[in-house]
C-alpha cells in the first residue's frame, strides 16, 4: 500500500503535495519522492527513508512549479532505495509515474521492453508502466496512458505528467483508491481524503477503471469503455483525523475491514499468468524440500497463533515433521538444527528483536531461514534466505488483524506451493485448494457483514464480565488462542482459550453460573465432540456463544447464542472464524471506553527482550 498525490493549479505545487503526502504517511513509508514540471522540464527528486528526508532535502533546493505528482512508498517490489523510490520515469525522463498497487504481469511486459531497446534502472514493477507509455507515447498522454492500460494486469492506481504535455495530469483507478478532490481553479488526485481536505472539501470518488484527464481549466473522467462520465461531486464533512481512518471510528476497525482487500493483495499478485503459485522472494527448489527433515515455525503473539496453522498445513501436503514455538522461549529450548532444518520466522514488523534472535541462532546451526513479514527491507527480510512479503500495508492499530490473515493467506500458499513442488500434493488437490483460496477474501467480506451486528450484541453482554474462555478443537483451538489474545489486548477481560477435549482433565473447573464461553465449532470431523463439550460446559451454568457454519443449523438448540458464518474447506476455516472474535474484542473495548488502537502497556513493534 501507497500513497498518491496529484496536484494542477495556480498555488506551489511542492508545498501541497509534500503536505498531501505528510497526511499519507501512514500507507507507506519506507521512501518518498515528487516530480514536477515547470520551465525547465520535468524535475524529480526521490529520497529513501521518511517523508522528512525528502523535505528536508527540497528545502535546500526546492522545485518550483504548479504540476506536480508525488508518492510515499511501502515497498513490495524491490528493497526500500532512492532507485526504487517513485516516481518512475522512462529512459528520457520526460514521462514521470506514481503508483500504489501491483502489476500482476509486470515480468512479461518487462521482457517485451527489453527486447525492444528498453533499460531498466529499480526493481520496481512500477517502472514498467513509464517504459510501456513511452512506448505508446506519440504527443497524446491520454492516449499512450488508455493503451498501456489496456496491457496491465492487476490492481492499481496511476499518475502520470509529462514534460510535453505541461499542462495536464492523467490518472487512473483499477482497483486500488483513487479520489479526486475539486478546488477554486486547481485540481487534486489523491489515495485518500486527508491528503487534500487541507485545500478542498469537494470529492469525487472515482468508480472502478475511471481514468481522469485534469487541467488547469477543469477535468473530465472516462469510464472502462472510454466514454466521458459523468460523476457525482460530494462534499466531506468530516475533519482530517476522520478522514485519515477512512470513516472509520478507529483504525483498527478499518484495518478489520481492510482485510479482503489485504487478502488478494497477497494472493493474486503471486499468480503467474496461468494462475498458479509464483514465489518470487524463495529459491526453495524440490532438492532443497527433499533435504528438509525438520520444520520450525518461531513467532510471537499473533505471528505465533498463524504459526500453529501453518505447522498443521506443513505437515498435511509436505509430510515433513514441524513444530511452532514462541520466539522467546525458542533459543532457551533443546532443539535439533542442522542443514536439514528449515526455520520459518513470522513477523508483522520484521524488527520483533525475540524473533531476530532465534532467526540469528538458527542460522548459525546451520538451518535455511525463510521469513513472513509485512515490511520490505526489514531486519528479519535481510537476515533471510527467503522472504514471503505479505504486503498487507501499513498496519496502525496495536492489536493485529489483517497482518494475521495475510500471514495465514502466507502459509497457505507456501503448504500448497512447497507439497506441488516436492510431490507430496497432487495436482488435481492442488487446483481445487487455490481455486477456493482465490475466492476466499470474498467470503471473508461476506462474513464481515454478516456477523458484525451480532458481535455488538455479545459484547454488550460481555462487557462487565471479569473473565471469559474460548474452546475449540484442532484449527479451532488455534483460532481461539487468537481470539482470546484480541479480548484481552483490548478489553483488559481476563480471557483464555482451551482445547475443549482437556475440559474433564482441569479447566472445567473455571466455569460456574454466568461463565461466558465462547465455543467455536467449524472443523466437521470434530463437530459432533465439541457439541458434546458444549452440553459439559453449559450443565455448569455457561453461558455459551457458538461460532459455526450455516450448515450446523442445529447448534442453535445448545447454544445461548449462535454466529453463523461463510462456508469453506475446513483448512479456510481459521481465516472466517477469526472474524467475529476480532470485532468482538474492538466492539467490547469500545463499550468498555478503552483506547481501541493503543491499548496500555502494548507497542506495535517489540523490540525488546
Amino acid at each position: 500500500m501507497c500513497g498518491i498525490v496529484g496536484y494542477i493549479g495556480k498555488g506551489n505545487a511542492q508545498e501541497i503535495i509534500l503536505d498531501g503526502l505528510e497526511k499519507l504517511e501512514y500507507r507507506g513509508y519506507d521512501s518518498a519522492g515528487i516530480a514536477i514540471i515547470n520551465k525547465s522540464g520535468l524535475k524529480t527528486r526521490k529520497k529513501v527513508g521518511r517523508l522528512s528526508n525528502l523535505a528536508n532535502d527540497l528545502k535546500g533546493d526546492p522545485i518550483n512549479g504548479d504540476v506536480g505528482i508525488g508518492h510515499t512508498r511501502w515497498a513490495t517490489h524491490g528493497a526500500p532505495s532512492d532507485v526504487n523510490s517513485h516516481p518512475h520515469t522512462n529512459m528520457s525522463g520526460s514521462i514521470a509515474v506514481v503508483h500504489n498497487g501491483i502489476i500482476e504481469n509486470y515480468r512479461s511486459i518487462k521482457e517485451e521492453l527489453v527486447g525492444l531497446g528498453y533499460s531498466f534502472k529499480s526493481e520496481t514493477d512500477t517502472e514498467v508502466v513509464a517504459h510501456l507509455i513511452d512506448y505508446y507515447y506519440s504527443g497524446d498522454l491520454l492516449e499512450a496512458v488508455f493503451k498501456a492500460e489496456d496491457r496491465l494486469k492487476g490492481a492499481y492506481a496511476l499518475a502520470v505528467i509529462a514534460k510535453d504535455n505541461p499542462d495536464e495530469i492523467v490518472a487512473i483507478r483499477h482497483e486500488s483508491p483513487l479520489i479526486l478532490g475539486i478546488g477554486e481553479g486547481e485540481y487534486f488526485v489523491a489515495s485518500d481524503i486527508p491528503a487534500i481536505l487541507k485545500y478542498t472539501n469537494k470529492m469525487v470518488y472515482l468508480e472502478n477503471k475511471d481514468t481522469i484527464r485534469l487541467t488547469r481549466n477543469g477535468y473530465k473522467v472516462y469510464g472502462p469503455d472510454r466514454m466521458e462520465v459523468k460523476r457525482d461531486i460530494n462534499t466531506i464533512m468530516w475533519d482530517v483525523e476522520a478522514a485519515s481512518k477512512e470513516g472509520f471510528e478507529h483504525f483498527m476497525l478499518k484495518e478489520i475491514y481492510q482485510q479482503p482487500k489485504a487478502i488478494d493483495e497477497t494472493l493474486f499478485r503471486r499468480l503467474d499468468d496461468d494462475g498458479n503459485i509464483y514465489l518470487e522472494n524463495i529459491k526453495i527448489t524440490k532438492e532443497d524440500l527433499n533435504n528438509i527433515d525438520r520444520i520450525y515455525i518461531v513467532g510471537c503473539g499473533t505471528a505465533y497463533h498463524a504459526g500453529l496453522i501453518g505447522r498443521y498445513l506443513f505437515q498435511t501436503f509436505l509430510k515433513v515433521n514441524t513444530i511452532t514455538d514462541i520466539a522467546s522461549e525458542f533459543r532457551y529450548n533443546e532443539h535439533y538444527i542442522d542443514e536439514r532444518t528449515l526455520v520459518v520466522v513470522v513477523s508483522q514488523s520484521g524488527e520483533t528483536l525475540d524473533t531476530l534472535t532465534a532467526l540469528k541462532d538458527a542460522r548459525e546451526k546451520g538451518a535455511r531461514i525463510l521469513s513472513i513479514t509485512n515490511v520490505v527491507g526489514s531486519s528479519v527480510s535481510r537476515e533471510s534466505n527467503d522472504v514471503f512479503y505479505t504486503w498487507a500495508g501499513p498496519e496502525i492499530a496495536v492489536a493485529s488483524t489483517k497482518a494475521y490473515t495475510t500471514q495465514l493467506v502466507a502459509f497457505y500458499m507456501l503448504a500448497l506451493h512447497f507439497g506441488r513442488l516436492k510431490g507430496t500434493l497432487e495436482d488435481e488437490c492442488y487446483d481445487e485448494i487455490l481455486e477456493e483460496l482465490k475466492g476466499l477474501s470474498q467470503k471473508v467480506q461476506l462474513t464481515l457483514e454478516s456477523v458484525n451486528e451480532s458481535s455488538k450484541e455479545v459484547a454488550n453482554k460481555i462487557k462487565d464480565n471479569h473473565s471469559l474462555f474460548y474452546l475449540g478443537r484442532g484449527l479451532d483451538y488455534n483460532t481461539a488462542l487468537e481470539g482470546a489474545l484480541k479480548l484481552k489486548e483490548i478489553s483488559y477481560i481476563h480471557t483464555e482459550a482451551f482445547p475443549a477435549g482437556e475440559l474433564k482433565h482441569g479447566t472445567i473447573a473455571l466455569i460456574e453460573e454466568g461463565t461466558p464461553v465462547i465455543a467455536i465449532a467449524t472443523q466437521q470431523g470434530l463437530y459432533d465432540k465439541m457439541v458434546s463439550n458444549i452440553k459439559e460446559v453449559k450443565a455448569r451454568g455457561a453461558f455459551v456463544i457458538g461460532v459455526t457454519r450455516h450448515r450446523n443449523r442445529d447448534l442453535e438448540q445448545v447454544c445461548d447464542y449462535t454466529i453463523f458464518i461463510e462456508e469453506s474447506f475446513n483448512i479456510f476455516m481459521p481465516l472466517l472464524s477469526v472474524i467475529f472474535p476480532q470485532l468482538l474484542s474492538y466492539h467490547t473495548s469500545l463499550i468498555k471506553g478503552n483506547d481501541v488502537d493503543k491499548p496500555r502497556n502494548l507497542a506495535k513493534s517489540v523490540t525488546v527482550e
